[in-house]
């Protein structure tokens, strides 16, 4: 009976070497798809040819008109945008706290708009001092404390 054993445990293990011979550990091929690209959502559709019309060369093209030449660009310092402020907004908050005779502090202007220190530096320097084209002049007191003022 011994022997038995034996032989069908060595039948059972060639037979499953057989059956699950492993493959090298590749991932297999990609079908290839059936399907075209699609269009992007919300782009605009190409012009579709007349029936019968010959597609256009590059020779029948018509010739582009030249553009005019620009006129040079006046520079920002020389015209101040202070008229466009909506009145009640926070630009608006910030250039009346700038203009009194006094000046205002960092801290008062803060307090105002409910930003940030570097918040209120940057919109000085990018929205007053570039897109407004103002001179904004920043002092230092005795007591160490930043004022912003419009240059005159």
């Amino acid at each position: 009976m011994t022997t038995q054993n034996a032989e069908t445990t060595s039948t059972s293990t060639d037979t499953a070497a057989d059956v699950a011979a492993q493959g090298a550990n590749v991932a297999p091929e990609k079908a290839s798809s059936k399907k075209g690209a699609s269009q992007k959502k919300g782009a605009p559709k190409s012009q579709k040819a007349a029936k019968g019309a010959k597609p256009k060369t590059a020779a029948s093209a018509k010739p582009k008109k030249a553009t005019p030449a620009k006129a040079t660009k006046v520079s920002k310092a020389a015209k101040p945008k202070t008229e466009g402020v909506r009145e009640g907004s926070k630009t608006a908050m910030v250039l009346a706290l700038i203009q009194r005779a006094k000046g205002a502090t960092l801290a008062e202007i803060m307090e105002a708009t409910s930003w940030q220190a570097h918040s209120v530096r940057g919109f000085i320097s990018g929205t007053l001092g570039k897109k407004m084209g103002l001179t904004v002049s920043s002092t230092k007191r005795e007591d160490g404390t930043r004022v912003y003022s419009i240059a005159k």
